[in-house]
């Protein structure tokens, strides 16, 4: 655990290939309060693939795509978890951890995919599609969990969807991601019923887009994420999870490679490989983004803001997210 200025300061050495030198001051005094402040508290930090490279590299214990943490938020040993990403995954390492406590550093840091439906919304669904199992994309507040007979992540969803047809299920519901499910259908050729729900990251990108990054840089290698569109995955050289994005570009080493997400993704894998050169078309996520080192300095100094789930709810949508994890 570092307790110095001076370890602080040797952090630099992760993030000098994304980050200006003149910038790092900026970030070290908060860097220093938090490293000291999860000591105290007996607090551990666990950020998405889509945080800043000075949350991602220095501050966090645990980082990774939307199934890593829910995996390890299982065996966190603490007493308190500070999520660094948006309130659905916050939801979900409280449902995991119900007895510690779990924080998050804005409460307004949401999703338009968890913003796309409710719980009545899901209940309504399964009056029009009486017997078809519904797999919620993690991407959901819990109360729509709650509906759910299990859960998926973009980097389990086809293995999530494969399992319920050997169980003899001929049809599927996925909520709520439009672009996923039809990925996915396509991907299986099983019949998937869909809800219009779009990442609004994601639902930016073009084939057009796609086309032109290719002419303008030959031989780039261009990996997208499930839930852009259809053509676009079809123009890709790769679809997977951000998971399955870092893992790509570990094994293969393209010599130049975009990735079709959200972009403080491509700063974080690029921190790891310095011979891979990075395309960078930026789509910004602007709630993942309300998360800054400023504001878990302050929500582990106030014990704020702590995340809550009605028993109700909770019990049901915890066994939707353990069905996943089982599977």
């Amino acid at each position: 655990m570092l307790d110095s200025i001076e370890n602080v300061s040797s952090l630099y050495d992760r993030v000098k290939r994304v980050i200006p030198p003149m910038e790092w001051p900026a970030f070290e005094g908060d860097i220093e309060a938090i490293l000291r402040l999860k000591r105290e508290r007996n607090a551990v930090i666990l950020a998405h693939n889509y945080q800043t490279p000075e949350i991602f590299h220095c501050v966090s214990d645990i980082v990774g795509d939307s199934l890593k943490l829910a995996r390890e938020a299982q065996f966190v040993d603490a007493d308190v978890i500070v999520l660094a990403g948006v309130h659905f995954m916050a939801e979900t390492a409280k449902l995991l951890n119900p007895s510690k406590t779990v924080l998050i550093p804005d409460m307004a840091a949401g999703c338009s995919l968890a913003d796309s439906i409710t719980a009545a919304d899901v209940r309504l669904m399964r009056e029009r599609y009486p017997g078809v199992p519904v797999v919620t994309y993690v991407n959901t507040s819990a109360a729509v969990k709650a509906e759910s007979d299990l859960c998926c992540t973009s980097g389990n969803a086809r293995k999530i969807v494969e399992r319920l047809v050997q169980e003899g299920h001929e049809r599927v519901m996925m909520i709520p991601d439009e672009y996923l499910a039809q990925n996915i259908a396509n991907e299986t050729g099983v019949n998937i019923i869909t809800w219009a729900g779009h990442c609004e990251v994601h639902e930016r990108f073009t084939p057009e887009q796609i086309r032109e990054l290719r002419a303008e840089n030959p031989g780039i290698v261009v990996l997208a994420h499930p839930e852009c569109p259809p053509d676009v995955v079809a123009e890709a050289d790769y679809a997977g999870s951000t998971a399955g994005m870092s893992d790509y570009v570990a094994q293969n080493k393209p010599g130049r490679v975009v990735l079709i997400t959200e972009c403080s993704m491509s700063d974080n894998v690029a921190v790891h490989h310095p011979d891979v050169e990075f395309v960078r078309p930026c789509n910004l996520c602007p709630h993942m983004k309300r998360v800054t080192l400023a504001n878990i300095r302050h929500s582990l100094e106030t014990m704020t803001h702590e995340v809550t789930i009605d028993a109700s709810v909770a019990d049901r949508a915890r066994q939707a997210v353990e069905r996943m994890l089982a599977i």
